[in-house]
């Protein structure tokens, strides 16, 4: 419609600009026929242009006729428009009808659904309802139950109270009867109480003196049979009770020579010998003027006695090169390992345990050599099983079972260094796995309160605990420092890549790292040492100076057949 507009102005526009023409003309011809003088030039202007006027007017009726064909095609336009709108309009409104029908029938079913979970809730309202009611019966039927049994415990009770007072009566009657007794014994024994006690007791002196003279000979006895080995015991625990220097006892084992001559063999061509000793044991060897006898130095004490085996064989066999050492070195893990399983089979029969698994076996033989705050490990376990067991027979508990949990309560020492967690939780996930009953495994990860405590048994693995490890002379604290400082230094220098083994030496001024010589250079192991020092500086502390040597060796070997 507005196209048609338009157009219509524009021919009305055409139209009246040829009608403006047409009576400018008029007026120029009107003015030239009142000029009657006009020259027959002027005539043919006019006709000239009465010709124009045709010939715009001609071409007024071309435009006219133009623009009502361009009408007529806009409007044959403007009706397809509308035609198309109102089909649009449909296809709108069809398509609204479709949604409010959607819409409905979702509404239908979310209003279907909300009925189905109200009916749901209502339903579970009603059997709330329904147990509260039940539980609130019960709680009254037990609550009568209660009354009556509290009526019969005020009845046994004043029942009680009458047989106590008879009790009293007779336990009267009966010191009367015994006093009368008395006095009949000692008028038909003409001896007084006090006379009969005193000859009694000197009988039970005679006889315990005799038995005591028999179990003397039978010990002396059993003493020439075993002497070589109860001497040993003996001086052996004369020497652990002798209050020498605390490190030096701990980490010193004196390895005694035949010969002084044998200190040279040790040494070997150019110190060969004792550089493969000590890069295959971890061990400082310290060779000084004591006459016959050697120093072997090691906050380790499993590492310490695996070279003092070593060593001892090398001074027994008489060869002693670099590839001997390592023969006899790898055969000297083997004897400590099993030093070890049966020192753990003599703590187990000396605290009454048996049936212990194989793996727990093997684990607790470990604790042989190793030490907390000075104290032995393992007879700790043991001395902690004793102490527990007492405790438990003093109290009317099961001893077997508290010893077994005081026994077992520090395995997980054995296994810190191979696993995540404190000794506590390692030792009981490792009892728990060979199969030790719940309450011993509770014992374990209890006794230092990282699992609440729930059992008596844990209690009084707590108390063996600490009554072992806290009585006199039990534990020092410089030595668990000074172990965990020279732990620490192996840590420090196992972190970088490359490194294979490390040995902390010299009571802890010397860390020896021996490294891939495939995967460290020259120049990385200048760097690998430097930085293993700046390590050690900024996280320890210890006095003196620590050195620490990279060693790079590379060895070539082959088989003749």
């Amino acid at each position: 419609m507005t196209a048609m507009s338009v157009g219509l102005a524009l021919i009305g526009l055409l139209i009246a600009g040829l009608l403006a023409w047409i009576g400018l003309t008029l007026s120029r011809r009107k003015a030239a026929d009142g000029a009657a003088g006009s020259a027959a030039a002027q005539a043919e202007t006019a006709q000239r242009e009465a010709a124009q006027v045709e010939a715009a007017q001609l071409a007024a009726e071309q435009v006219r006729r133009q623009a009502e064909e361009d009408a007529a095609v806009l409007r044959t336009r403007a009706e397809g428009a509308e035609r198309r709108a109102e089909e649009i309009r449909r296809a709108a409104e069809d398509r609204a009808a479709e949604v409010r029908r959607d819409a409905d029938q979702r509404a239908a079913e979310v209003r279907r659904e909300a009925e189905a979970e109200a009916q749901s809730i209502r339903d579970d309202l009603r059997e709330q309802r329904l147990e509260m009611e039940r539980r609130d019966h019960r709680l009254t039927e037990r609550e009568e139950r209660l009354d009556e049994q509290h009526r019969a415990i005020e009845e046994r009770q004043t029942e009680l109270a009458a047989q106590l007072a008879d009790l009293d009566q007779r336990k009267q009657e009966i010191k009367d009867l015994e006093d009368e007794r008395r006095r009949i014994l000692e008028g038909v024994a003409n001896l007084t109480a006090e006379q009969a006690k005193a000859e009694l007791v000197a009988s039970i002196e005679a006889e315990a003196k005799r038995h005591a003279h028999t179990i003397v000979r039978d010990i002396e006895r059993q003493a020439l049979d075993e002497g070589e080995t109860k001497a040993r015991k003996i001086i052996t625990g004369a020497v652990q009770r002798l209050a020498s220097e605390q490190t030096s006892e701990s980490v010193v084992s004196v390895v005694h020579l035949p010969s002084d001559d044998m200190k040279g063999r040790i040494i070997g061509r150019e110190g060969r010998n004792i550089r493969s000793f000590e890069q295959t044991t971890g061990v400082n060897l310290i060779i000084d003027d004591t006459p016959e006898a050697v120093l072997l130095s090691c906050f380790d004490p499993v590492r310490r006695e695996t070279a003092r085996l070593t060593l001892d064989s090398l001074v027994l066999d008489g060869r002693i090169h670099p590839s001997r050492i390592e023969e006899i070195y790898e055969r000297s893990k083997g004897e400590v390992s099993e030093l070890c399983e049966r020192a753990a089979e003599d703590a187990m029969a000396e605290v009454g345990i048996t049936e212990l698994h194989p793996e727990l076996v093997r684990t607790m033989g470990l604790l042989r050599y190793r030490t907390s705050y000075g104290q032995n490990v393992l007879k700790h376990l043991v001395e902690s099983a004793h102490i527990a067991g007492m405790m438990a027979a003093e109290l009317g508990l099961d001893p077997k079972l508290c010893k077994r949990g005081a026994f077992l309560h520090d395995i997980g020492k054995a296994l810190t260094h191979e696993s995540e967690g404190s000794h506590a939780i390692v030792g009981a996930e490792l009892a728990r796995k060979y199969g030790e009953n719940d309450d011993v495994v509770h014992c374990i990860e209890a006794h230092h309160n990282e699992v609440e405590v729930r059992t008596v048994e844990a209690v009084l693995t707590q108390a063996a605990d600490a009554v072992s490890g806290g009585r006199p002379g039990a534990r020092r604290e410089s030595l668990e420092a000074y172990v965990q400082r020279l732990e620490r230094l192996e840590e420090i220098a196992m972190q970088h890549d490359g490194v294979e083994k490390v040995f902390a030496m010299q009571a802890g001024r010397e860390i020896r790292v021996m490294v891939l010589p495939d995967a460290v250079d020259d120049i990385a192991a200048q760097v690998m040492a430097r930085d293993i020092a700046k390590q050690v500086e900024e996280e320890l502390t210890y006095p003196g100076q620590i050195r620490v040597t990279v060693v790079r060796e590379s060895r070539a070997t082959e088989v003749a057949k």
